[in-house]
């Protein structure tokens, strides 16, 4: 693995010929140095199906740095990272660190700069090229391909989701968009949710769209070596609703569905809730402040975890859970099914927003709820906690079938690469073998 800072660019014409070969190249501000959502774990899975399906030496990443006093820094990630991309003897550049937030147009822009220019770099010394950008911050990529290659963009969520207020944000992601189908980019759908919310919020040409369903890939299927231990109050039993701590993941419509149970006479199990940030200073943020109050003056059995560690994604393989919580109002896809799913834990409690709609469905994978409704939640936070055992046994099994079936990870990016850029899964020639 080679961490290119400043490499200058290389003429063309003088590398041979049997060492251009055909490059992946991925753009990534999330999952190299660690995770603060759903995101990074989806990105970290996109890089290890590409370490597997890519002959050696043929991806490259792109990353703007993270300081290790950073939140967002986790060591040991980083380091498994790097160890898999150094087995598969890919090429590492990590571009300078922006600024702006890479939320914000002038942090995307930044962040576009940086990556498209080292991507022409590396593109100079291929014979091809397939240039992915993963999320937002990196749908900026257009205007930096050049004859030789593809463009793929995922976003994993919109402003319009998220912000829809931020008009100025969702002009320049349309514009982005669109300067990208009209260069033959093509734009991935991590669900046929974000595959309608595109066409009809983005413009995005339904011909220019292909599928990339999110899913799970191997490891992440697999019980984890070390869980950490529960707080005290949660080992009796416990409910597990986490994510970003942001009003979209519908947090405080949990907590008051929990309090109407209170007023209702039914006892619920411990709450653990990770409404978590890995933003620097560690004061919490203003919705964890509110999450907090809430949880004092509906007086609940709650424990609120403000700090995100991958490790608390682990509690979903204790055996003292009751039940998974996912009550977001909008939500693109939602990983957080799909590893209860996997850790064969639940039964999982869902809205209907977006994507979640696809994996927990009801009375067959799980219990569902109106979105933004508490009444609705606390409804279907009854059912799950009174379910018979046999029951509860049906839902798990289900669930963990469809991430089989449906939600291979690695499979659907194989079929993506196979259908847009099938060059870059072929082996390399024997010549290619001998010229590195």
């Amino acid at each position: 693995m080679r961490i290119d800072h400043a490499t200058p660019p290389t003429t063309p014409t003088a590398i041979p010929e049997a060492v251009r070969r055909p490059r992946v190249i991925v753009a990534l501000h999330e999952g190299f140095y660690g995770a603060e959502s759903g995101t990074g774990f989806s990105n970290r899975a996109f890089l290890t199906a590409l370490v597997r399906l890519l002959p050696p030496g043929r991806l490259a990443v792109i990353t703007p740095h993270v300081p290790e006093s950073a939140g967002a820094h986790d060591r040991r990630w980083t380091s498994e990272v790097q160890q898999m991309l150094r087995q598969a003897r890919a090429e590492v550049v990590t571009v300078p660190e922006v600024q702006a937030p890479p939320t914000s147009n002038h942090g995307s822009v930044q962040l576009c700069d940086l990556a498209g220019e080292a991507a022409v770099r590396i593109a100079d010394r291929a014979r091809r090229c397939l240039l992915i950008g993963l999320d937002i911050p990196f749908l900026g990529l257009a205007p930096y391909t050049v004859p030789t290659m593809d463009l793929l963009l995922v976003p994993r969520s919109t402003t319009v989701l998220t912000r829809p207020e931020d008009m100025s944000r969702v002009r320049w992601e349309r514009d982005a968009l669109r300067a990208a189908t009209d260069r033959g980019g093509r734009i991935g759908a991590i669900s046929s949710h974000m595959r309608g919310h595109l066409v009809v919020s983005y413009a995005v040409p339904r011909t220019s769209i292909v599928s990339i369903p999110n899913g799970l890939i191997q490891e992440e299927m697999a019980r984890p070596a070390k869980t950490p231990p529960l707080p005290f109050k949660a080992r009796a039993g416990f409910l597990l609703a986490m994510g970003r701590a942001v009003p979209t993941k519908g947090f405080d419509d949990l907590l008051e569905a929990l309090h109407i149970l209170k007023e209702r006479g039914v006892r619920a199990p411990h709450l653990l809730l990770a409404a978590v940030t890995s933003d620097e200073p560690e004061l919490p943020t203003s919705y964890q402040e509110d999450l907090a109050a809430r949880i004092h003056a509906y007086d609940l059995d709650a424990t609120l975890i403000t700090r995100f560690t991958p490790a608390i994604r682990a509690w979903l393989h204790n055996p003292a859970l009751r039940a998974v919580v996912v009550p977001s109002r909008e939500e693109p896809f939602g990983r957080i099914p799909l590893e209860a799913f996997a850790a064969g834990a639940g039964p999982v409690v869902a809205t209907t927003a977006g994507g979640l709609a696809q994996t927990v469905v009801e009375g067959e994978t799980g219990f569902t709820a109106t979105p933004r409704d508490a009444k609705s939640l606390a409804s279907a936070l009854h059912r799950a906690l009174t379910v018979l055992p046999r029951e509860r046994d049906r839902l798990r099994s289900a669930g963990a079938a469809l991430v089989r079936s449906r939600h291979d990870y690695e499979a659907s990016i194989r079929s993506v690469i196979e259908r847009i850029a099938p060059w870059a899964l072929v082996p390399a020639p024997t010549a290619e073998g001998r010229a590195r």
